[in-house]
């Protein structure tokens, strides 16, 4: 992988992962732009305890804008997009409407092709390893930042999900606290600890799920499973065997098994509901350690979490989506209306070629 870094017009960074090393990305950004300018804070809530981004400025980003006009395609001849140069194999930049900058954390976009009508599932297996190496590199610069505790790398996919922009892509969002997830997952696992003597809860779940029946495929570095209490219709999580903590923890064996893996895993999705259905709408989303201070936490420490990866559609059967109302917006209380098991044998039985 060879690295370019440069600067757009109006100051955002820009970086280039490029599979050939005699790469040259000497491209330069000839939109009139002004420097950015955002609004973003992070307000906490007294009564819940956790934090809301304020980003007004947002109210003016791109929306769906035709293809001919897309800003996450390469730049041709005079159509000057967010990428200067005439093609990429992967890139990533400072979105222009970030919902956290400054002290407020980081937002970062990803781009994974420059192939506009393409998809995640259509990469190669080299182009899908150069991603995770793109998430990487990022999780390990981005934790640097005095203003950044937590990095989440995720895709948003298809207009169900409220994508705007139809180019296969995704977002990184550096935190500047523990996101309210993670938090809990870090007081369930103090509190198993304290309870077993010292046992590992994410240890524990992923030994209790290869011995059940909700294993969606394994392989000799990682396993994908339905969880037991799934929240989604249709939902898997992704773990590397040996526990790491981030992205930067998975050794070379995982990390060159992973696209073969996860390439069939989204292959799968775009089968659940059948060959003549459109492509499974999806979130799919990194969860790593946070790298800020873990003392609130009692006894846990970064290493004691596990590296997970979380797949899930909204869409619960063929034209149907699962919209969350009263119980699940109003009090976080889900209702799956699929049986875990059920989504488990559904996602084992589709064939992905």
């Amino acid at each position: 992988m060879k690295k370019t870094s440069t600067r757009l017009a109006d100051g955002r960074e820009l970086i280039y992962y490029d599979l050939r090393d005699d790469t040259v990305r000497d491209a330069v950004d000839r939109r009139p732009l002004e420097r950015t300018v955002t609004t973003s804070e992070v307000r906490r809530d007294p009564l819940l305890g956790d934090s809301v981004a304020i980003a007004s400025h947002r109210q003016g980003r791109t929306y769906h804008p035709p293809a001919d006009e897309c800003p996450l395609c390469p730049s041709q001849g005079d159509r000057l997009s967010e990428i200067p140069d005439s093609s990429y194999d992967a890139v990533v930049f400072e979105n222009r409407f970030p919902s956290l900058a400054g002290d407020s954390g980081r937002c970062e976009v990803v781009c994974f092709t420059s192939d506009h009508n393409s998809s995640f599932a259509d990469l190669t297996e080299e182009q899908a390893r150069l991603v995770l190496d793109a998430w990487t590199d990022r999780t390990s610069e981005l934790s640097h930042l005095p203003s950044v505790e937590q990095v989440f790398c995720f895709e948003n996919r298809g207009a169900e999900i409220g994508v705007t922009l139809g180019h296969p892509h995704g977002q990184i969002y550096a935190y500047p606290f523990t996101t309210p997830r993670t938090a809990l997952m870090l007081r369930s696992l103090a509190a198993h600890k304290e309870a077993t003597g010292g046992e590992n809860l994410f240890d524990a779940v992923l030994e209790g799920e290869l011995a059940g029946e909700r294993v969606v495929l394994e392989s000799e570095h990682w396993v994908a499973f339905v969880p037991y209490a799934a929240h989604w219709p249709y939902e898997v999580h992704l773990y590397p065997r040996r526990r790491v903590p981030d992205l930067l923890g998975l050794d070379e064996d995982a990390r060159t098994e992973f696209p073969k893996v996860y390439l069939e895993l989204l292959r799968r999705f775009d089968r659940i509901f059948g060959e003549n259905e459109p492509p499974t709408p999806y979130i799919a989303g990194w969860h790593q350690a946070p790298f800020g201070q873990l003392e609130e936490f009692e006894g846990v420490g970064r290493d004691d979490f596990a590296l997970h990866l979380e797949l899930f559609t909204i869409r619960r059967t063929s034209g149907k989506l699962k919209f969350l109302a009263g119980s699940e917006s109003g009090m976080n209380v889900f209702i799956n209306d699929i049986r875990p098991e059920a989504a488990a044998q559904r996602l084992r039985e589709v064939a992905s070629s």
